[in-house]
């Protein structure tokens, strides 16, 4: 909206003086609008999950349409200074998100210094009157210049990405988990919600006191749990491994100990959970900018991967990613530039591991890089420097050069723009909850929901590469 110079004064005013604005209905808007006003009315708010199918078309609260009209009232005619002394509206549509409306007021009296009236009128796209009414208000008595005033940024929630994956995995068979040393309210916190939720059949492994005492804390009857007594965190760790070994558990979770302690256990080369395929870890992060899941990896297992190290990096973040229902996930390989550096051996890795997915040698996703993390995420960033990609400005997999960088990424989206964030460790005989001793038990949950969709997505694919083939006749 592009404002007048200056305000309209009562003395200056004429009748039939008219001003207009345009404004599209969004989503934020709405939901915005049920923060300040206090109405969460189901009709006036977007469904909260992506897969909902129910065909809910909410509509835009009546007096958000009336807040445009205060808009045109403050902002244009007559301007800054301006206050309401009433207001009437008739409303003969409902407005859905998407639709574009015309404000438009007009000056049709004025009365006793400083009072005017204003017919209002409200159409839409197609010029179909939307509301109408009329506005009196206490016009400004003396001339007023504007300067654009820039409000402070808002961070949104869009959609709650997590709840449509836990969903998913709640309807699936729990997982026996040993559960490594959950001796503070956070780890065990995480755990109940998890065996609560149907997705964990917890077995607790560390000091029994101490986890005792936190259940105690937390008002929480552990009493039908497993409970394993290892007072030293490496030697409840080696426990947890070994019961993996030998089947006894379908998974690990990180408790309050140090992620190096249960990680020197898992990648032991003679008594550890290592396979043929390396070991990497995703991040699964649920950012309020963004409009579906982010995946991060490696950010907490490779330091400083070669090549060969990266393809596996790329090729687990993709399957976990469809195994999170992402048919086809968009990766991007991120370095500091998007154009390819001999100087700067990222770019160069990310040239070939796009060259690599092309001619099929990383499957499931469209791979592509170099990109910097602004055109990857940012659909403006990558057309303003002309990148010409499916990946570009939509990457749903980031890749990151070193675990250096990676675990800086997730924890400035965590810290500082407020995204929840779930991990899990793949490559091992069972999967790896790894979450910070800072995770709290939504988290944790999440973390678990993970678990479960990877593991039945392997379990599926693994059928489906069992399976004899039928034979053509």
């Amino acid at each position: 909206m592009r404002l007048p110079a200056a305000n309209t004064t009562w003395p200056e005013l004429q009748v039939g003086a008219t001003a207009t604005l345009t404004r599209r209905c969004t989503e934020q808007d709405l939901l915005l609008f049920a923060h300040v006003s206090g109405n969460v009315n189901p009709a006036t708010l977007p469904h909260e999950r992506e897969d909902d199918v129910s065909g809910h078309q909410p509509a835009a609260p009546s007096m958000w349409m009336g807040a445009l009209v205060s808009a045109v009232l403050g902002n244009l005619l007559p301007g800054p200074g301006t206050l309401y002394r009433q207001q009437s509206l008739n409303f003969h549509r409902r407005v859905q998100v998407g639709d574009e409306l015309t404000i438009t007021v007009t000056c049709c009296g004025k009365g006793t210094e400083p009072l005017a009236v204003f017919d209002v009128d409200i159409t839409n796209t197609v010029a179909d009157l939307v509301c109408d009414g009329r506005a009196e208000v206490e016009v400004p008595l003396v001339s007023q210049a504007i300067e654009p005033r820039r409000l402070p940024a808002l961070i949104m929630g869009h959609r709650d990405h997590f709840s449509a994956l836990i969903e998913r995995a709640r309807q699936l068979p729990s997982l026996t988990t040993a559960v490594v040393c959950p001796e503070d309210v956070n780890a065990l916190g995480g755990v109940v919600l998890s065996a609560e939720n149907g997705m964990i059949k917890p077995v607790l492994i560390g000091h029994p006191d101490r986890i005792r005492g936190v259940a105690d804390d937390l008002k929480v009857d552990i009493s039908d749990w497993d409970l394993i007594a290892e007072a030293d965190h490496h030697a409840a760790a080696e426990r947890a491994v070994v019961m993996a070994r030998k089947g006894e558990v379908g998974a690990i979770m990180k408790g309050s100990l140090h992620s190096d302690v249960l990680l020197g256990a898992v990648v032991n080369k003679e008594h550890g959970l290592r396979t043929r395929g390396r070991l990497t870890h995703v991040f699964v992060m649920d950012a309020p900018t963004l409009d579906h899941l982010l995946f991060i990896s490696d950010a907490a297992i490779n330091i400083a991967p070669d090549l060969q190290a990266k393809v596996e990096i790329v090729q687990n973040a993709i399957d976990v990613a469809r195994a999170c229902g992402v048919t086809c996930p968009r990766v991007g390989i991120l370095s500091a530039v998007e154009t390819i550096n001999p100087a700067i051996p990222s770019t160069m890795d990310a040239a070939v591991l796009s060259k690599m997915a092309e001619r099929g040698q990383i499957r499931g996703g469209t791979v592509d890089g170099p990109l910097a993390m602004d055109n990857a995420i940012d659909i403006d960033a990558a057309r303003t420097k002309g990148i010409e990609s499916l990946v570009a400005g939509r990457a749903e997999v980031l890749i990151v050069p070193n675990l250096e960088a990676g675990n800086m990424l997730a924890k400035e989206l965590t810290f500082v723009a407020r995204a929840e964030a779930a991990g899990l460790v793949v490559g091992a005989r069972v999967p790896v909850v790894l979450t910070s001793r800072a995770d709290n038990d939504r988290s944790r949950l999440a973390s678990c929901a993970l678990v479960l969709l990877h593991a039945e997505w392997c379990r599926q694919n693994q059928m489906a590469a069992d399976a004899p083939h039928a034979q053509v006749n």
